[in-house]
């Protein structure tokens, strides 16, 4: 089972920017590639909704809504992925969280759809 940890949320003011991080982790001894990883977004009383998505080659996708602000990249070497928030709006407030869609080789092969527990971004106006 692989598990993804998110970090680098917090409170920042409108117009500043803030980095996050998701990065992947297996059991002791587990083999494991992922293939898309993405970053999705829950405000209070919203469903959650997509904000970016990366793949294995690094091709992009990111909704009109924060395109041109928002930046997702990956360490393929470290498992990891990053999005860059940059002039940040109220209303980009919500919980970010992680997602990965995996292939594990050890112990199984098997492919699942992870997520991340969550961090909180709040823009103050």
């Amino acid at each position: 089972h692989v598990q993804l940890v998110e970090s680098g949320g917090g409170l920042v003011q409108a117009g500043g920017s803030l980095r996050l991080s998701c990065a992947a982790s297996g059991s002791t001894g587990s083999a494991f590639s992922i293939n898309v990883m993405g970053w999705y977004r829950q405000a209070p009383g919203k469903q959650r909704e997509l904000v970016a998505t990366i793949t294995r080659g690094r091709d992009t996708t990111y909704p009109d809504s924060v395109k041109g602000r928002f930046t997702i990249s990956r360490d393929n070497a470290k498992n990891t992925v990053y999005l860059q928030m940059n002039s940040l709006k109220p209303e980009d407030t919500a919980v970010y969280y992680c997602n990965a869609d995996v292939q594990v080789f050890i112990p199984k092969v098997v492919r699942e759809e992870t997520w991340g527990q969550g961090t909180q971004v709040t823009v103050s106006s």
